[in-house]
């Protein structure tokens, strides 16, 4: 009886070891968010010193229960999508209707593309960046939006904003928004050589 009991565990081992290994599927983020709250931050002719008088908007969308609290920092869950350098004519003061694409040209209707910047050794990311807060902090990220375009529309004060992105990773990123989008005007305080006002980490 003893001899049958260790075959018995010897064959249970070995069957074991037959079986092929779990695969871990890779972690997914959210590729389409609805985005609830928006707004604008309005920097007026912010690269004139540089020989580009268009005027330049910094756009910033939150899903889900992301919140801003009152000391302006991040709270909660979601998605948080900071476009920040989008370019319109010097005519305008407020987002025209239209298409706007990731590029890096200055020109009206575009986007800067999200990538990393070095400042005395300091790395941190500028242009066009999605990121992820996850009910598991560890899985939180950041990842740069390299390609894609969103397209505006207006109907008196609400907005309807689709996007349509790349990331450096290669993954889609979708979107809506459908909202009132405020503004806020920076361009009296805020000049190229200055730090813009961004949401806390």
């Amino acid at each position: 009886m003893k001899h049958f009991s260790i075959i018995a565990f010897v064959l249970i081992l070995m069957l074991g070891a037959c079986t092929p290994n779990t695969i871990i599927p890779a972690y997914v983020y959210e590729s389409n968010p609805n985005y609830s709250y928006g707004y604008a931050e309005f920097f007026g002719s912010y690269y004139a010193a540089y020989g580009n008088k268009n005027h330049v908007l910094s756009l910033t969308f939150l899903s889900d229960s992301l919140k801003i609290n009152n000391i302006g920092q991040l709270e909660g869950i979601g998605q948080y999508l900071f476009l920040e350098d989008v370019f319109v004519d010097s005519t305008v003061t407020i987002l025209p209707t239209g298409t706007y694409t990731i590029d890096n040209s200055g020109a009206p209707f575009t986007v800067a593309p999200g990538k990393n910047d070095t400042v005395d050794n300091a790395v941190f990311p500028i242009g066009a960046t999605i990121y992820y807060y996850e009910p598991n902090p560890t899985k939180s990220t950041q990842k740069l939006i390299t390609q894609g375009s969103f397209t505006l529309n207006r109907s008196g004060l609400n907005y309807q904003i689709i996007f349509n992105f790349i990331t450096d990773d290669k993954k889609e990123l979708k979107g809506s928004y459908d909202a009132t989008l405020s503004y806020i005007d920076e361009s009296i305080i805020t000049n190229a050589s200055g730090i813009r006002r961004k949401i806390k980490q």
